[in-house]
């Protein structure tokens, strides 16, 4: 069986099926292969963040989300471990109608997005299909030798798309070098049931400790513990208890929560890594989401990134269309527009995760004046936000930010964020 395409798409998770959608609005010929047997199932923790939020805006999409199945968050608090609150970080901020997080269900967004894109490209995402090698012609990259239900299929496209994650098989292919980053902490998550509706983030911090609490729809509660990433086994031979003891010994406001965790299955483990690759694009092949940059997921930015790279390079594919060049050079404005932003985004969580995580004393004191700090501070609360909603491609603090968070300069400025003018 041979098969015909102009874009071909390996990998349909968030870049590469939002891809999929926006070349089809475009009347560009497009097919998605996922190696999965369908839609994702299982628990994950997932907070749309506002730039998230508007691009599924953008595309129709945010409306059909399930309203039972989000829960706006406008407020997240930072406490020390134990309860002591440093600083509030307030959503409410951000230009509206996008100044909020969303907490969703499990899967939810990827379900919608993976049924629009069944419904405006009918037979173009092939469940069960893996990409095996390049087809080459005259060292021209010409499609794709691939499998679809175990059997083997030649595609030919006139550019394919690494969207399969950060051990990208396809960027293995292209010959492109990336380094990547294990960490040496990953994140357990659970979902918990509460009485009592949460409408608020926490953020515990402490000695070598991070543990978050995200409410979600439907009096539930997401929790996401960082651990080392390779204590999995061990916790689990200990059982629950322990690890449900440990959580009340850092929030133990939230007890009750925590005696609703009683079983493994509530819980998934996410681990963590980093992607940096030294180009995304060569002649008849481009590198999207985590298959370029992926980050560790405390950036919060993971999905959102790589439906940005979607969005960015449908335009850029439009353009290679319309003059038949799909070469390297035709390519590369998409890595120009998207490379200074994910770069920024990466060393923004490194940054973030080695402080709010260390184990030394004295940083620990200095993250806290921070934090403190930041709690009077809107114009250092608004940049950071900013950062996290994706709002923004430049860092966040400068050097003068950074002695004027640790409280060593004054900060004339500190009460002004941008006026924003309300949509039309």
């Amino acid at each position: 069986m041979d098969l015909t395409t102009t874009v071909l798409i390996v990998g349909a998770g968030g870049g590469g099926a939002v891809l999929g959608i926006a070349l089809a609005r475009k009347g560009i010929a497009n097919l998605v292969l996922e190696q999965a047997p369908g839609p994702p199932q299982g628990l994950r923790g997932e907070i749309l963040q506002p730039n998230g939020q508007a691009l599924l805006h953008n595309l129709g999409l945010l409306k059909t989300l399930p309203a039972e199945a989000s829960k706006p968050v406008r407020l997240f608090n930072f406490l020390r471990c134990g309860g002591e609150r440093l600083c509030t970080i307030d959503y409410g901020m951000l230009p509206a109608p996008f100044n909020q997080a969303l907490v969703m269900w499990p899967n939810v967004v990827h379900h919608t997005i993976l049924d629009c894109l069944q419904m405006e490209n009918p037979n173009g995402l092939k469940y069960q299909g893996t990409f095996q090698s390049f087809l080459l012609e005259d060292n021209k990259i010409v499609g794709v030798q691939a499998e679809i239900e175990g059997k083997p299929v030649q595609i030919r496209a006139k550019v394919v798309v690494g969207a399969d994650g950060p051990f990208s098989q396809v960027r293995e292919a292209m010959g492109i070098s990336a380094s990547i980053h294990r960490y040496k902490e990953s994140y357990l998550v659970a979902a918990l049931d509460t009485t009592s509706e949460l409408n608020e983030g926490q953020y515990f911090v402490g000695r070598q400790t991070i543990l978050s609490l995200f409410p979600a729809a439907g009096k539930k509660v997401y929790a996401l513990y960082m651990v080392s990433s390779d204590s999995l086994v061990r916790l689990k031979a200990q059982g629950v208890a322990p690890l449900r003891e440990e959580w009340k010994g850092i929030a133990p406001e939230f007890g009750e929560l925590f005696d609703e965790f009683v079983d493994w299955k509530q819980t998934a483990y996410m681990g963590t890594g980093r992607v940096r690759a030294k180009t995304w694009v060569v002649d008849h092949a481009v590198l999207i989401g985590d298959a370029a940059h992926g980050m560790n997921p405390h950036a919060s930015q993971g999905r959102m990134q790589a439906m940005v790279d979607a969005v960015s390079l449908a335009d850029v594919l439009e353009d290679c269309e319309r003059s038949q060049d799909w070469s390297a050079d035709s390519l590369k404005p998409f890595e120009r527009a998207r490379r200074s932003q994910v770069t920024m985004l990466q060393q923004l969580a490194d940054e973030e995760v080695f402080f709010w995580n260390t184990g030394n004393p004295i940083l620990g004191m200095l993250r806290d004046r921070v934090f403190r700090t930041m709690d009077g501070n809107r114009r250092l609360q608004y940049q950071v936000l900013s950062a996290t909603a994706g709002l923004r491609s430049t860092a966040p603090f400068g050097w003068i930010d950074r002695f004027q968070a640790a409280g060593f300069l004054p900060d004339p400025q500190a009460d002004q964020i941008p006026i924003h003018t309300q949509p039309n």
